[in-house]
């Protein structure tokens, strides 16, 4: 009967950490269902803003381009939209 007790008390030391672990997992799953959901259904997924970040990307990977490809400070040159 001690010996049975015993393992019953080692089964649920055990047991209780395992399932607490796993009911945590579930609930972050499911969050993280619900985030790419909210993310889908984004207004900003349209087709004109994916072309403009697509336009803004190309103009910054250039601005990067030129930076490598010259030894001046890029960063010090006048801007025409600074005023």
């Amino acid at each position: 009967m001690a010996e049975a007790r015993r393992w019953l008390r080692a089964l649920g030391r055990a047991a209780v950490p395992v399932a607490l672990g796993a009911l945590l997992w579930a609930a972050v799953a499911a969050g993280e269902e619900q985030r790419r959901d909210r993310i889908r259904a984004l207004p900003e997924l349209t087709p004109e803003l994916l072309a403009e970040r697509q336009r803004h990307n190309r103009l910054i990977a250039a601005a990067l381009r030129e930076a490598a490809d010259t030894d001046e400070n890029v960063a010090r040159r006048p801007v025409p939209w600074r005023k």
